[in-house]
């Protein structure tokens, strides 16, 4: 099958949606299908591109895929106004490469959202060739936006009316709508998607990684780290962004600043400035910050946590699914989520009882009984790696998707959506709400 992958975000970013994406492209090329992916230069979470890319430049590639990169405006301190010119950039310049892959005919055009500012180039060259669109919903940009105040008066206001009829425009006019979990698949039907035309496609682990890391590899990144081994790591890693509401973190920080415990952010993003000199200005010698670490070293890095955090504001917890989450539950980590109870993360805490503490978000005193509380469990949870293997299997996931993707045209009567055949791999109680 000739499949064109369409995202601004592809590997070797090492975190978020470009880790899963290229893992994807990875995977299919090695199934024998042929690949093409149009992209931008890897610049996340650090908000820089790097050499040998350019942000200016067009760069072809080759390898298990062939890759366009794509000329974008990138911030260094991404706002609202930032972030759509952003966007904007790269839908405009991806547009001539995209509209290039005409005479060679995909079979299948995947648009990984964000961004959705690229739909509309997507739904032409899927009508000039023949091809059947999907797009993948990684982060509901619009609900993320209004969820954060980022649009101003809310949903009544003209942006935010403007963004959901532009969002509805794109998942109405095309073939597929996947999405990462059971309340986003609702999401899409809440917003008119037929049900027979949504796919689950969660995000996976890569579980025999995580599930036996070597003690030694544990012992030699402390060290390399320079880590104490009497003091129990509380560790975030990932994105630090707008999303996350991390300021909480120095917060608990400050509040438990007696204990024998060590904060270790590891992460990049528009919010790390701000957040060193929080901690400098609050006198913290309980936190450590480090840039992102290679991907090898990540079932180490995340074996050597005796609590992670998984951090969201309110509001954010249901529009995005912190990737994050998927290895620390296959590395049988002890992770304190903030999330409101009726959301996927908060339902998932209640289905799977000790698999994770789950708190309310934007409470310094919940996040810092949630630490306690997770600092008394076991250091290996064997209920979130007994989840991991049973949901999250890198194989078992791709494996499904491909054979959804592949399915004759919905019309025809011969798809299903995978909520319907592939519910063994989600919890219980998270299925069709709509």
């Amino acid at each position: 099958m000739k499949i064109l992958i369409y995202g601004i975000n592809y590997a070797p970013e090492l975190t978020g949606i470009g880790k899963y994406t290229g893992e994807m492209v990875e995977w299919m090329a090695r199934q024998g299908h042929e690949v093409r992916v149009i992209t931008a230069p890897p610049y996340y979470p650090e908000w820089e591109v790097v050499k040998p890319w350019s942000r200016w430049r067009y760069r072809r590639e080759t390898g298990a895929a062939t890759v366009w990169r794509c000329p974008l405006y990138v911030p260094k301190q991404p706002s609202t106004l930032k972030r759509l010119i952003h966007l904007t950039s790269f839908a405009i310049s991806s547009f001539f490469p995209l509209m290039a892959q005409r005479s060679w005919k995909p079979d299948r055009i995947i648009g990984v959202v964000p961004t959705l500012f690229c739909t509309p180039g997507m739904r032409l060259l899927g009508k000039l060739t023949g091809a059947r669109t999907l797009l993948h919903i990684q982060d509901y940009e619009v609900d993320a936006m209004l969820g954060l105040g980022m649009a101003g008066k809310g949903k009544g206001g003209r942006v935010a009316k403007c963004a959901m009829a532009f969002e509805r425009s794109g998942l109405l006019n095309v073939d597929n709508v996947s999405t990462i979990s059971r309340s986003m698949m609702n999401k899409a039907r809440e917003k008119g998607v037929a049900p027979e035309r949504v796919i689950f496609f969660p995000n996976w682990s890569e579980v025999a990684r995580f599930r036996d890391v070597d003690g030694q590899r544990v012992t030699q990144l402390k060290r390399q780290l320079d880590l104490p081994d009497d003091k129990k790591i509380i560790l975030y890693s990932g994105n630090i962004g707008e999303k996350q509401g991390l300021e909480n973190v120095i917060a608990a920080a400050t509040t438990l600043r007696e204990q024998p415990w060590l904060f270790v952010i590891v992460g990049q993003g528009g919010g790390k400035a701000r957040l060193e000199k929080l901690a400098q200005e609050n006198g913290l010698d309980n936190v450590k910050f480090f840039p992102l670490q290679p991907y090898d070293a990540l079932p180490a890095l995340l074996k050597m946590a005796d609590c992670h955090l998984v951090i969201q504001k309110r509001g954010a917890a249901d529009a995005v699914l912190p990737s994050k989450l998927t290895n620390i539950l296959a590395v049988g980590g002890n992770a304190v989520i903030t999330a409101e109870a009726n959301t996927e993360l908060g339902e998932l805490c209640a289905t799977w009882p000790g698999i994770a503490v789950c708190v309310e978000p934007e409470s310094v005193a919940a996040l810092t009984s949630g630490i306690e509380q997770a600092l008394l469990m076991p250091h290996t949870n064997t209920v979130a790696r007994e989840y991991a293997e049973s949901a999250l299997e890198k194989e078992s996931v791709l494996t499904q998707f491909m054979a959804d993707i592949s399915r004759c045209d919905p019309q025809a009567g011969e798809t299903h959506t995978a909520s319907s055949h592939n519910s063994d791999l989600n919890y219980e109680g998270n299925g069709d709400k709509s």
